[in-house]
């Protein structure tokens, strides 16, 4: 009886190996299983400059012209789909982030983190690529279905990470899985408080949401600098102290530090602008802050020439409290 329980291991540390019932699932979906998928230029979805900047219009498109198409009708309440929406996003961020570890437990502790983020048969195997081909843009759908304002934040930061995807992929990035297993982590946490939320059950800890995002990238961002590091040391400047060569592309890395980069500064703003209010901070560094959460300007109120109450009431726009709450940060 004993013998039959699972006993985590390095190779498998939840107990029982749980990549084959990921590549069924897999096969049920694209037909084929997920050992044989493969990512090609040109061929898969999304493996193009083009494929891409494609994607980012459309999705620009479908979210604005969503604003335009509920200007003039009654929000949905979508109470129970949006509870779904969220349980869902938790458990699949939960499945991809266990996913992750079973394929980077064996890697780090045989190989050391260097050989992880720098090396292409650490950081890039076959299986850790397609658990890298995952996007999730849903959410903002459900925001202008409920005719909740379009932050900059928010919507910056969907297009960017379509594009920072394209780029790593391209590139090879070795790396790439410290900033998608620490997002992973950070989903479920999110996508968790939401789902509460909508149920209604106030939670105490909804600012850590934000701070965690903020940790994330800051630890993202030291793996991403010293990769790229090591890479141009090696490359171009062997006399400069370095650990080796890392795998990767120059366009990909000047793409992670710039994108990640902007992350950061953003979410920084959009901590201070919601959690730490300072009514004596100089006019311009109150605007620096808020700038994460104003909402996009509506076309109608630029071709008029007029301010809207939802413009007028900023509080209720930028994330300011309202009636003693505050906004969420929202990131996929």
């Amino acid at each position: 009886m004993a013998s039959s329980i699972p006993i985590p291991t390095i190779d498998r540390p939840f107990g029982i190996e749980l990549w084959p019932y990921f590549s069924k699932a897999f096969e049920m979906v694209a037909g084929y299983p997920a050992e044989d998928f493969r990512f090609k230029v040109g061929e898969t979805p999304m493996s193009t400059l083009k494929e891409t900047g494609i994607f980012i219009v459309i999705y620009y498109i479908i979210i604005f012209g969503g604003r335009e198409l509920m200007r003039n009708r009654e929000p949905f309440k979508l109470k129970a789909l949006f509870l779904i929406h969220n349980f869902y996003l938790t458990a699949i961020s939960g499945i991809l982030l266990v996913l992750f570890i079973e394929q980077l437990l064996p890697t780090v502790v045989r190989g050391g983190i260097f050989h992880a983020i720098c090396h292409v048969e650490g950081g890039w195997t076959q299986p850790l690529v397609v658990l890298y081909y995952y996007l999730e843009l849903l959410d903002t759908v459900f925001l202008f279905l409920k005719k909740k304002p379009l932050t900059f934040l928010h919507c910056y930061h969907h297009g960017a990470t379509a594009f920072l995807c394209y780029t790593q992929l391209i590139g090879s990035t070795a790396v790439s899985w410290v900033p998608i297993t620490l997002n992973l982590t950070v989903h479920v946490v999110m996508y968790w408080y939401y789902f509460q939320s909508a149920r209604g059950i106030r939670i105490w800890w909804k600012e850590w949401v934000t701070r965690l995002q903020i940790i994330q990238f800051v630890i993202d961002l030291g793996f991403v600098y010293f990769a790229s590091y090591t890479y141009f040391t090696s490359t171009y400047f062997s006399w400069m102290p370095n650990a080796g060569k890392c795998a990767g592309e120059e366009f990909a890395a000047f793409a992670g530090i710039g994108t990640l980069s902007s992350y950061l500064v953003l979410f920084i703003s959009f901590y201070f602008a919601t959690y730490k209010k300072d009514r004596k901070a100089p006019t311009a560094r109150k605007s620096l802050r808020r700038m994460s959460q104003a909402p996009l300007p509506d076309p109608q109120d630029l071709i008029h020439g007029h301010i809207t109450h939802q413009e007028a009431t900023p509080a209720k726009t930028t994330g300011a409290k309202v009636n003693g709450s505050t906004p969420r940060s929202r990131k996929a």
